[in-house]
């Protein structure tokens, strides 16, 4: 198979869908591999490292679309990227479609096979390739929180640890999934006072019991929701409805009892966002001020990071990537019914129902599509 990476077009994302380590492991199961040129320059890799790993490097994104039977890529097409996809290609990518018709409806209309690295399963019932992602936008969160909270950004001025004679922030995670549990652990190490909110006991006492006295934990019921918020410096959405659109947990009118200056982050913005008020942001100009409240809600937070990203993500897609090219992605799904949950879109049919129900468009399974 003839496989192509092109460079990320999204606004400061600096990462690449293929490192050198996955372009040489591609090349050695008999592929051939199409990297842009200076595609992996903002994670650190160069030309001559894709070169030496056995990759040919094209002038353009124009010439790996149309030469490549799979695109593998980082964030979602963009609307120039979506013209160049082609019936029958595969598309291999984070493509969070529920809140993004205009993507959705776009690969519907380009005939092109897309599966979506954030709805493949695996055995514990995880989602292996949003993960590696999650575990950077967690530990990146109470980062950019503590940075929305000084007061030249518009915060409360308030510092993360305190010092001795005054008090830590009050930092609250709503979600106790991946990026919750990393976001309350980095919150918690620098000196933060943290509570977990899931709706989930069972996941409540794995926190604990792993986790013991480092953070609190509550039931996210709505009026525990809010109360804890109405004392916090900091709140951090990291909620994940597997494919779908976030749930609003926290409305415009209650900004108003919320501190004035207090900061949300919010890392479920791919899936649109989990605060009504929230709107996707980029690394360039990341913040924004709704009512006296700051809100972080970058799209693409790993992109900060990128070469740390690039690599944690490369290792968790390599041997889907290679199955796909290796078997064809039909026979790959048959195989693997946890890849078959990754496809989302084939050949002019929307096969992912979360995304259909959010978006009000037919569903087909995926078993159907493997045959038609």
């Amino acid at each position: 198979m003839h496989i192509g990476c092109p460079k990320e077009i999204k606004p400061q994302e600096f990462r690449v869908g293929m490192t050198p380590n996955a372009t040489r492991e591609a090349v050695n199961h008999g592929h051939k591999v199409t990297i842009e040129t200076q595609a992996g320059v903002g994670a650190g890799f160069s030309d001559a490292d894709y070169q030496s790993a056995g990759a040919s490097i094209a002038a353009d994104a124009a010439e790996v679309f149309a030469t490549a039977d799979m695109i593998v890529k980082v964030k979602e097409p963009q609307p120039k990227e979506r013209k160049m996809l082609r019936e029958g290609q595969i598309l291999f990518t984070y493509l969070h479609l529920a809140p993004d018709p205009d993507q959705t409806h776009d690969l519907l209309a380009s005939g092109a096979t897309c599966i979506a690295y954030e709805t493949v399963t695996d055995d514990r019932g995880g989602l292996p390739l949003l993960a590696p992602m999650s575990e950077v936008a967690g530990r990146l969160a109470p980062q950019v929180g503590a940075w929305t909270l000084q007061k030249a950004n518009g915060g409360r001025g308030v510092l993360m640890g305190g010092v001795p004679g005054v008090g830590p922030a009050r930092v609250v995670v709503i979600g106790g999934g991946v990026v919750g549990t990393h976001a309350a652990r980095i919150a918690a190490g620098m000196g933060a006072d943290v509570n977990v909110l899931d709706r989930s006991l069972p996941r409540l006492r794995y926190l604990d019991d792993t986790f013991g006295q480092q953070f609190k934990t509550s039931y996210a019921s709505a009026g525990n929701t809010i109360e804890l918020a109405r004392e916090a410096d900091l709140i951090i959405g990291a909620v994940l409805i597997p494919g779908a659109a976030a749930p609003k947990l926290i409305s415009k009118a209650q900004l108003s009892e919320l501190k004035n200056g207090a900061a949300l982050v919010d890392v479920a913005i791919d899936q649109g966002g989990c605060f009504e008020t929230s709107r996707a942001t980029t690394h360039q100009d990341p913040i924004y001020d709704v009512d006296g409240i700051m809100h972080y809600c970058v799209a693409n937070m790993p992109g900060a990071v990128a070469r740390t990203s690039t690599i944690a993500l490369g290792n968790a897609t390599m041997p889907f990537m290679l199955a796909l090219a290796d078997k064809g992605w039909r026979k790959a799904c048959e195989d693997d019914p946890h890849l078959l949950n990754g496809l989302n879109v084939h050949a002019g049919k929307l096969t992912y129902y979360a995304v259909g129900k959010a978006l009000g468009i037919d569903v087909i399974s995926p078993s159907l599509a493997l045959k038609s």
